[in-house]
Order: C-alpha cells, then sequence, then structure tokens
C-alpha cells in the first residue's frame, strides 16, 4: 500500500513539471510573436565606381612594382640572372650530389666553372675587340664610301655626298660622338664590375643552398595539395630551364661555328668574334637574328666590291638560322616548350625597356618560367605525383 502511494505521488510531481514546462514553452512562444519582424538582411553590391578604384588601386601598385624593378636594376640584374643560372645548373648539381659530392662543393665547382667559360670567352675576344676599336674610325670612312651609292638611290632619304661633310652626320660628328660612347661605356665599367661581383656570390650562395631554399619555399604553404603545387613547379622550372639551355646551347653553339666558317669563307674580319655574336644573339628571339643578319650583311657590304657577293654571308647565316630554328630545333625540343611568338616578342620589348641587353637575354627564360608556372598550376590533365605519409 506504501508503495502504491509513493509511485501516486511522483507521478503527480512529474505531472505538474510537464504542466510547467508546457506553460513557460507558451510563453516564450509568445514573446517571441510579438518580437518586430527583422529586415532581410541586404549583400552589398559594388557598383562601377568600386570596381574602378580596385583595378585602380592594382594599376598604382603595378605601377610602382615596375618603378622599383627598374630603378634596383643594379642589384635585380645580377640577382635574378645568378637565379636563372642557378636553375639551369639544378639538374647537374643533383647529379653531382647523387655521385657523393657535398652541396658546398657543388656550389664552389659549379660557379667556378662559369666563371672559367666567362673567362675565356672574354680572353679570346678581347684581341678582336681591340682590333675593331683600333680601326674604328676608318671602319666608319670605309662604311659611308661603300654604303653611299645605294642611299643616293633611295630618294626619300635626301642624301648626299655633302651630308656626310658637315651637320650632325658628318664624319668629324660621328667620330665624336663615337668617342662619347666610348666614354660611356668607361663610366659603365665600375658599375659593370659590381654587378658581376653581386652575380657570381649570388650563384654560389643559390647553388649552396638551393636543397634548403626549395625546403623552405615548400614548407611555407600549410596544405598538402599547396605543398604539391609547390613541389611540382620548382621542378618542372628547373627541367624546363635546364633542358632548354643545354640543347638551347649546344644548337647554337653549332650554328656560331657554322658563321665563323661562313665569316672566314666570305672574306669577312674576325671570324671568331662573327661566331660569338651568332651563338649570342640567337637566345633573343627574332630581335637577335633581326640585327645579326644586318650586321652581316653591312659588313659583307663593305668588304666585296660586288653587292651581290656582299650579302652572300648574310643569305648564308640568315638561311642556315632558319633551317636550325624551324626544322632542328623543334624536332629536338618537341611541343612541350612552345610559347606564343607575339608572347615572347612583347616579353623581349619589355624586358630590355626595362634592363637592356640583359634583359633582352633574361626575356625568353623569365617566359619559361611563366609558361611552366601556369602549365604545373592551371592545366589538370597529368598524373600528379604523391607525397609520402
Amino acid at each position: 500500500m506504501g508503495i502504491a502511494n509513493g509511485i501516486r505521488k511522483k507521478a503527480s510531481k512529474i505531472a505538474m513539471g510537464e504542466r510547467h514546462v508546457s506553460a513557460w514553452a507558451e510563453k516564450l512562444t509568445q514573446a517571441t510573436e510579438d518580437l518586430p519582424p527583422q529586415a532581410p538582411v541586404r549583400r552589398l553590391e559594388k557598383d562601377g565606381l568600386d570596381i574602378s578604384m580596385a583595378w585602380a588601386v592594382i594599376g598604382i601598385f603595378g605601377v610602382l612594382a615596375f618603378a622599383a624593378i627598374y630603378m634596383m636594376s643594379l642589384i635585380l640584374i645580377p640577382v635574378t640572372l645568378a637565379i636563372v643560372v642557378g636553375m639551369i645548373l639544378g639538374l647537374l648539381a643533383e647529379k653531382l650530389s647523387k655521385l657523393g659530392v657535398p652541396r658546398i662543393t657543388n656550389a664552389v665547382i659549379l660557379s667556378t666553372a662559369v666563371a672559367l667559360v666567362i673567362a675565356l670567352v672574354a680572353n679570346s675576344l678581347s684581341g678582336p675587340v681591340a682590333t675593331l676599336v683600333n680601326e674604328g674610325p676608318a671602319f666608319v670612312e670605309k662604311t659611308f664610301s661603300r654604303l653611299m651609292p645605294y642611299l643616293e638611290r633611295i630618294k626619300w632619304l635626301h642624301i648626299t655626298p655633302e651630308t656626310f661633310q658637315s651637320g650632325p652626320m658628318s664624319t668629324d660628328k660621328l667620330l665624336e660622338n663615337t668617342g662619347n660612347v666610348l666614354h660611356l661605356v668607361s663610366a659603365n665599367l665600375t658599375p659593370a664590375l659590381v654587378q658581376a661581383l653581386i652575380f657570381f656570390a649570388a650563384l654560389l650562395l643559390f647553388l649552396a643552398g638551393r636543397v634548403n631554399l626549395r625546403k623552405s619555399i615548400i614548407m611555407v604553404f600549410r596544405s598538402r595539395p599547396q605543398r604539391l603545387a609547390a613541389i611540382r613547379v620548382i621542378n618542372g622550372v628547373e627541367q624546363v630551364l635546364g633542358f632548354y639551355f643545354a640543347t638551347a646551347s649546344l644548337i647554337y653553339a653549332c650554328l656560331g661555328i657554322t658563321m665563323m666558317i661562313i665569316a672566314y669563307v666570305g672574306g669577312l674580319s674576325a671570324p671568331v668574334l662573327w661566331g660569338f655574336f651568332a651563338f649570342l644573339s640567337s637566345f633573343v628571339p627574332y630581335l637577335g637574328i633581326t640585327m645579326m643578319t644586318l650586321a652581316v650583311a653591312i659588313a659583307g657590304i663593305i668588304t666585296h666590291d660586288s653587292l651581290v657577293f656582299g650579302l652572300m654571308p648574310a643569305a648564308a647565316f640568315f638561311i642556315v638560322h632558319l633551317v636550325m630554328e624551324n626544322l632542328i630545333f623543334p624536332a629536338v625540343m618537341g611541343k612541350r616548350l612552345e610559347i606564343n611568338p607575339f608572347v615572347v616578342f612583347l616579353a623581349i620589348l619589355f624586358w630590355t625597356w626595362m634592363w637592356g641587353a640583359v634583359g633582352a637575354m633574361l626575356a625568353l627564360p623569365l617566359s619559361l618560367i611563366v609558361m611552366t608556372i601556369i602549365d604545373e598550376l592551371f592545366i589538370e590533365e597529368r598524373l600528379q605525383p604523391q607525397l609520402p605519409k
């Protein structure tokens, strides 16, 4: 009997608690219904002025960045060149590391080899360049005397023999300007030496710390996909630059040797110098071959009495270069390194305007780097490597 009474008391307490909960819920519902309706959340929409301001800020930042690159050219040119050369030598450094050579020893060996190659080239060219400088006045006079008959035929130029006897185009004035150019070159010799020292120091340090720098760049990213993308980009850039310039150097060295033979057979002076210029100018697409062909044509016209024989060395060089660029080079490289010619041309103009002749030579490597980054990050039709777990 007592147990039943206890159960009834507990049941009544539970019922009372339920009634209290129900009453509290009704009061809460009523209070919620009495609240004023909230206004819908409005999304901020950008109008044309906001978009224009955003693009204006981006444009100002771009202009300031380009201005900084231009003003810091004394430092950025050798550092950028050292990074590009270091990436080109990256594959060779990897092979030396696999053979058990320490990293610092790799850096010293490779940087010393680059310095020796530059020194040997400079030493081999010192004689022809000195001869060209000493014979500069006679060369200028001979150039005018040989080109005058052809210039007179172009009526709209209004060039006569009197044009080169007085005024700004006279021989004396041009020789004076040549002296000013030589003075300008000598004045810029000290900055060039400073840049050379910066280049070799940056190259040595980059090769020595290349592996640690790669690890630091990869570990900056936190997620696994970002680290995989960084690995693909770094490996792709080194492989593209190394493969391209190793193959291009071999092909263009053959072109330089061919140009030496053409210059020797064609009766041009300093055939070694012509071969070196042919090798060097080939690394600047379009503009290099154009300037080289014009220079060979002018030298041939000055050297030979006949116009046909004078233009034969330029025609031979142009045909050989055309065959190498359009048949041999694509056959060796394949389609993996194809770049839009118009983009390359714009890159050459831009970097030539920014950094001069060195910028023209760096335009193609920088274009290859950008192309590789875009290819690795935005093209997904490939088998992606996976990090070890």
